[in-house]
C-alpha cells in the first residue's frame, strides 16, 4: 500500500511540474505582451483607429484571462490531488 501511495505522489509531482511549466510559458507570453505594450509610443500612436485599439485591448485581455484560468485550473488540480492523498493517509492511519 505504501508503494502505491509513493507512486501516486510521484505521478502527481510530475503532473504538477508539467502544469507549472505550462503556466510559466504562459507567464512569459504575458510578460512579453506587457513589454510590447510598454514600448508603444505615448504620443499619437497609430493603432488603426478605434477598432484597432479595441481589438488590441481585447487581445491583451484574452491573454490575461487565459493565464488566470490556467492558474486557477492548476490550483484546483493540486487541491483535488492533495485531498485524495490526505483521505488515503487518513484511511491508512485507521487500519
Amino acid at each position: 500500500m505504501q508503494n502505491q501511495i509513493t507512486n501516486i505522489l510521484q505521478h502527481m509531482a510530475h503532473s504538477h511540474e508539467q502544469m507549472a511549466r505550462i503556466l510559466d510559458a504562459e507567464r512569459h507570453v504575458a510578460v512579453r505582451v506587457a513589454q510590447i505594450i510598454h514600448d508603444l509610443p505615448d504620443a499619437e500612436p497609430d493603432f488603426g483607429g478605434t477598432s484597432g485599439i479595441i481589438e488590441s485591448a481585447g487581445q491583451v485581455n484574452k491573454n490575461i484571462i487565459s493565464y488566470l484560468n490556467a492558474f486557477a485550473d492548476l490550483q484546483e488540480a493540486i487541491a483535488e490531488q492533495v485531498g485524495r492523498v490526505i483521505k488515503e493517509l487518513n484511511g491508512q492511519e485507521e487500519e
